[in-house]
């Protein structure tokens, strides 16, 4: 019988090089909306933001009596105060709204009932005690989740709790899943002879594993005019991906090689791995076409090695990494030449040594995938790996842990957002995690080396720079960057139309205006001292000097609730809330990145990203910036 031979085989690199060259996977998948509640494990097709900020009204965070906590200053326990309920006190419960005029909550445990009418309490109360404030957990319009984002039971809390009940979504990758096989049997019992399908199953489950969604085809006989048939029907079909499963070795009745050639190109057939050999890599109509080996073993290599990280290109995710140890061969592991081979080992520790025993080594025993709990990789180039050779395995029993988070710390700033959304879509495995303690505590995790970046925008009155002398003062050791990442314009958020007339900072010492502040080291908060010294103003003149919340967002939400007539802080956050704005600076914030962590692949692509076009137009979108230093490095201080 006429047999076929394999065309000229490409080692796993050249094979994967060329199929995801070849291959588009950019915009292949359409954009669904669907109610939150069935987004989990579901990937973002667009930045989410919160609808509705959370609590969207001040309750009560305990059970007691609310009360207006300047009535009960200097409140002791010899000296206690007496309340009338119903009129300057209000029983509450945890999660109640809190009644007008009342900023503060009591604890029931330390109110003392005196009759039905009457209440005392021996200690005093502080603004916003025991109080959950609007927006305390979530600010309306700020980013919960960036594109490219795989939703977890988790995010539906933050969704929910942010007025967002629908979402848009990437659809699911469609992949038919066509097996073939005149001894292959579905459903009963086989007769000698007869094998049970089982591939369709585990790659089915392999596919919903990484996002995708598996169609069952039904099984062909090993029949060239049947396979044609059956697998240009699934070109013509409306499915992202095709299977084609067996035949796709050099036996007689082996026919997925040339039917494949037939309808569309064969890019690779044969891939110098071990299992997987007969891998056939195609494309026919723009859709990609892999012919997956018959054996249970070499089936999942296959697919681990092309098609999922096919559908997480396609996802715009990147292809899970396993996590690596070092572990030690108890004996010799021949292999052979050429072929790049994937051993299954089981894993167990002796002493403090961690010892790598391998599996049977055939492509269809598919218990030595279920029993292994590592892969050893031996590559093509060597014959074996030696008795009580350290060597590494592929942990598959865990998930992945390593890390490919931006840690940034300090000064917050709305473009924060729009820059961890930016990474996410160009990348998407890498994120930006951002926590805003202020400048100055952004330069202090610098010095403690708990971040990779400090967002900074710290005045200095005597010089008028931003932030140079603070590095000298703080960071007199380290060598650090500069990126300017926005010139944007700081002033006093106010009420919508500013129905109050605030027009600058002396405006605040007014008997009918409250101010909300920002947190002390924040370049926000050196900025308002610096200007209220200037203008020879006490502090203790602005009521509400003391109230500080911790970014922008939350100084707008204040104004927004009522409970602020005006804060310090940028003009994007007041755009957002659909707020008023008073100008009063334009000022530069900064990145301050220690210089060893520049050529980082992370942080290059940080920056990259910042210095993009799109980038740049998404942050003038916001309102109140100038990109025109954005992504320049405009200082470098150190050695």
């Amino acid at each position: 019988m006429k047999r076929n031979v394999y065309l000229q085989m490409k080692s796993l690199e050249e094979a994967r090089e060329i199929f995801f060259e070849r291959v588009s996977t950019r915009g292949v998948l359409a954009d669904e909306i669907l109610a939150s509640t069935e987004c989990v494990t579901r990937i973002t097709a667009a930045p989410v933001t919160a609808r509705l900020s959370s609590p969207q009204f001040h309750c009560a965070a305990m059970d007691g009596i609310a009360v207006r906590a300047e009535s009960t200053f200097g409140t002791t326990v010899d000296r206690p105060r007496q309340f009338i309920i119903g009129k300057d006190a209000f029983y509450i419960n945890t999660g109640q709204i809190l009644p007008g005029n009342t900023d503060a909550v009591i604890m029931i445990e330390y109110v003392m009932e005196k009759d039905e009418k009457t209440v005392e309490i021996e200690s005093a109360a502080f603004p916003w005690q025991h109080v959950r404030r609007v927006g305390e957990d979530i600010v309306a319009t700020e980013l919960l989740f960036p594109q490219s984002h795989r939703i977890t039971p988790y995010c539906l809390g933050a969704l929910l709790g942010g007025g967002v009940f629908e979402i848009p979504v990437k659809e699911r990758p469609r992949v038919v899943i066509i097996p073939t096989g005149s001894e292959v049997i579905r459903g009963r019992d086989p007769a000698p002879g007869e094998v049970i399908e089982s591939n369709s199953a585990v790659l089915a489950g392999l596919v919903q594993a990484c996002g995708g969604r598996p169609a069952h085809h039904s099984i062909l006989p090993d029949s060239y005019g049947e396979i044609l048939k059956g697998l240009a029907n699934a070109v013509a079909g409306k499915d992202h991906i095709i299977l084609l499963i067996a035949g796709s070795s050099a036996g007689s009745e082996d026919y997925s090689a040339k039917v494949i050639g037939e309808l569309g190109e064969i890019l690779v057939h044969g891939v110098t791995m071990m299992p997987g050999k007969p891998t056939i890599l195609g494309i026919i109509q723009d859709k990609p076409v892999i012919g997956i080996p018959g054996y249970p073993v070499s089936a999942i290599i296959a697919f681990e090695q092309f098609v999922r990280p096919l559908i997480c290109r396609m996802l715009g995710t990147r292809e899970p990494v396993r996590k690596t140890i070092e572990a030690r061969v108890p004996k010799k592991i021949p292999s052979r030449l050429g072929l790049e081979e994937f051993v299954r080992v089981k894993l167990g520790k002796v002493d403090d040594t961690i010892i790598a025993a391998p599996l049977p080594r055939g492509a269809g025993s598919i218990t030595t995938i279920t029993e292994a709990d590592g892969i050893i990789r031996i590559p093509s180039h060597v014959e074996g790996i030696k008795e009580e050779e350290t060597i590494h395995a592929e942990l598959i029993k865990r998930e992945d842990e390593i890390s490919e988070t931006i840690v940034v710390v300090g000064s917050h700033d709305n473009t924060l957002d729009l820059l961890a959304d930016e990474i996410k879509a160009r990348d998407g495995q890498c994120r930006l995690s951002s926590s805003h303690v202020g400048s100055l505590g952004g330069l202090m995790a610098l010095k403690k080396g708990i971040c990779h970046a400090a967002g900074s925008h710290l005045l200095d009155a005597e010089t008028g720079e931003y932030n140079i002398s603070y590095i000298k003062r703080f960071l007199p050791d380290l060598t650090v960057a500069a990126i300017n990442l926005v010139i944007r314009q700081q002033g006093l958020i106010v009420a919508r139309n500013n129905p109050k007339g605030i027009k600058r900072i002396d405006d605040l010492t007014r008997a009918d205006i409250t101010f909300i502040n920002r947190q002390a080291g924040s370049g926000t908060r050196v900025l308002l001292d610096y200007r209220i010294e200037e203008l020879n103003i006490n502090a203790r003149e602005i009521r509400g000097y003391e109230t500080e919340e911790f970014t922008h967002m939350s100084v707008a939400a204040s104004v927004l609730s009522g409970s602020a007539d005006a804060g310090l802080g940028i003009y994007a956050a007041a755009k957002a809330l659909d707020l008023g704005f008073v100008p009063i600076v334009t000022e530069k914030y900064e990145l301050i990145i220690p210089k060893r962590f520049l050529e980082e692949e992370k942080i290059r692509l940080m920056i990259e990203v910042i210095r993009s076009p799109r980038f740049k137009t998404r942050v003038k979108e916001l309102g109140g910036y100038n990109t025109e230093l954005t992504g320049e490095l405009v200082y470098q201080i150190g050695s």
